[in-house]
């Protein structure tokens, strides 16, 4: 199967250059998609596109603009925003290398395979890949996509490069706004020594094929349910664990009444443990 790259350009290390393409590494999740019905009719809803003041306006005769002020906007066309030209438009350049422990998991974002561009490409791409590998660290580079400029943390992937887009400073959150109302007071050594073997009892190798999406799954069977002319009932909701009942549920747990704890033996013919990402 013939994948189209999302970007194209070049990889440099200093002076080394060589033409590459970057692939997204994950597929668009569910298989399960809605429409909109009217149910009076059975009849798919059109959104169309309208102009409060006219009417109903074609999709290809739209520009983008951006809200200066309240009602005021500056418009811009495709070919003026394509004007807006950086080195990291065509040209992956390769400006640090850090330890991985030194980047916070909060700021790794969306993963892509990066891959040579030809088979002219494919020698001083194995010099950089090969390079990198032997560093043992993280490349941090920059490219453009979808009008962003994104940086790149790139580590080498069996043949190719695994780039990561990681999230900017001002896109996090800092967790002080969540966590400083949470109460500071320590919870029972007992009620912890408890929690820690029924850690100990779910502990096993991460094998992402026993994750599976178990929402869509039984999206699909109510669908299926429907088409028969089933009638549906909905699920209870689970109740909160009462406080005065904490150590019983722990112990219940315990004892294996919550629920059958992980296998801790891995998939016959597995591969090697992945290698986890620490954070900063």
């Amino acid at each position: 199967m013939a994948y189209r790259p999302t970007w194209q350009g070049h990889l440099k290390l200093s002076l080394v250059t060589c033409p590459v393409a970057l692939y997204t590494a994950t597929n668009a999740g569910g298989d399960v998609h809605f429409n909109l019905i009217n149910p009076k009719t059975n009849n798919r809803i059109r959104m169309i596109t309208t102009d409060p003041d006219t009417g109903p306006i074609e999709r290809s005769a739209l520009v983008k603009g951006y809200e200066v002020e309240k009602g005021e906007y500056v418009l811009l066309s495709d070919d003026e925003i394509r004007s807006v030209k950086l080195e990291s438009t065509k040209t992956i350049d390769i400006e640090r290398f850090v330890p991985a422990a030194d980047i916070d998991r909060i700021y790794w974002d969306n993963p892509y395979y990066l891959a040579p561009d030809g088979k002219l490409a494919e020698e001083a791409f194995a010099v950089i890949r090969e390079a990198m590998a032997r560093s043992g660290q993280i490349a941090l580079g920059r490219v453009v996509l979808a009008t962003r400029e994104r940086l790149l943390a790139l580590e080498p992937r069996g043949k190719g490069i695994l780039a990561t887009s990681l999230r900017t400073e001002d896109e996090v959150r800092k967790p002080g706004e969540i966590f400083d109302s949470i109460s500071a007071a320590k919870p029972s050594a007992a009620m912890i020594a408890i929690a820690e073997k029924i850690i100990e009892q779910q502990e096993g190798p991460f094998d992402p094929s026993l994750f599976v999406d178990r929402y869509e799954q039984a999206l699909k069977a109510l669908i299926a349910e429907k088409r028969k002319g089933h009638k549906l009932v909905a699920a209870a909701e689970p109740e909160d664990t009462n406080v005065v009942d904490l150590m019983a549920a722990l112990r219940a747990s315990l004892e294996g009444k919550g629920g059958s704890p992980a296998k801790k033996s891995a998939k016959p013919g597995g591969g090697a443990k992945p290698k986890a990402r620490k954070a900063g």
